[in-house]
């Protein structure tokens, strides 16, 4: 099986400025889904904080808005992509935030 890492867009709400309830609920839908998943979240990932952005011309650029990650595991793109049916991230319906999808390769020569 290939490895997929889902990475998360949009700007992270700040849980401080969430109720106890409101952060419960979030959490708990996260908790479904992982659970959802079984042995296919091979990583669960973490959250990302600040980000920052060095161009090859040695200026800095603006970091886009990731906000996370999680490491999958399924037998091809469609069902790396079937693993994010449900997933709280995409629930809010706004266009805010997305999901992006990679496969993992191996190092060549490696």
């Amino acid at each position: 099986m290939a490895q997929f890492m889902i990475l998360y867009k949009g700007e992270a709400t700040d849980m401080s400025d969430m109720t106890e309830e409101q952060v419960a609920d979030v959490m708990a839908k996260w908790g479904e889904w992982m659970e959802g998943l079984g042995a296919s979240l091979t990583e669960v990932g973490n959250p990302f904080g600040p980000g920052s952005s060095l161009v090859d011309d040695g200026s800095s650029g603006t970091a886009v808005s990731l906000n996370g990650y999680s490491v999958v595991q399924a037998d091809d793109m469609a069902g790396a992509r079937a693993l994010a049916d449900g997933h709280p991230f995409l629930v809010e319906g706004r266009g805010a935030y997305a999901i992006d999808i990679y496969e993992l390769m191996p190092v060549p020569g490696g």
